[in-house]
């Protein structure tokens, strides 16, 4: 399982990003996928997660990201998207999405197993 996040980059605050979660050779779709993400000298904090397709595909995202950003999933590019917008210089981070790798799972799985690669997002005037 291998997991490919992208899309980041330097954004003004106030800005907006939309970042990918992929993978190459089987179906996202098919798994919980969550993004996280981790500020330099802070912990790893989650911050959404969408339920395998095959189950109820709910997702939701952290209460303090509610109304800037949003999870979704587009089976036919085998990609979840995390939308950003009105960023804030809080929200640097380098941004991962991971899997459980168990077909069926809802949001949150007991646990990540797999990573991707990260990318960054700088938010800065």
């Amino acid at each position: 399982v291998q997991l490919q996040a992208s899309g980041g980059g330097l954004v003004q605050p106030g800005g907006s990003l939309r970042l990918s979660c992929s993978a190459s050779g089987f179906s996202l779709d098919y798994y919980a996928i969550g993004w996280f993400r981790q500020a330099p000298g802070k912990e790893r904090e989650g911050v959404s997660c969408i339920s395998s397709g095959d189950n109820d595909g709910s997702s939701y995202v952290v209460d303090s990201l509610k109304g800037r950003f949003t999870i979704s999933r587009d089976r036919a590019k085998n990609t979840v998207y995390l939308q950003m917008n009105s960023l804030k210089p809080e929200d640097t981070a380098v941004y991962y999405c991971a899997t459980d790798g168990v077909l069926g799972t809802t949001c949150p799985p007991y646990e990540y197993y797999y990573w991707g690669q990260g990318t960054q997002v700088t938010v800065s005037s």
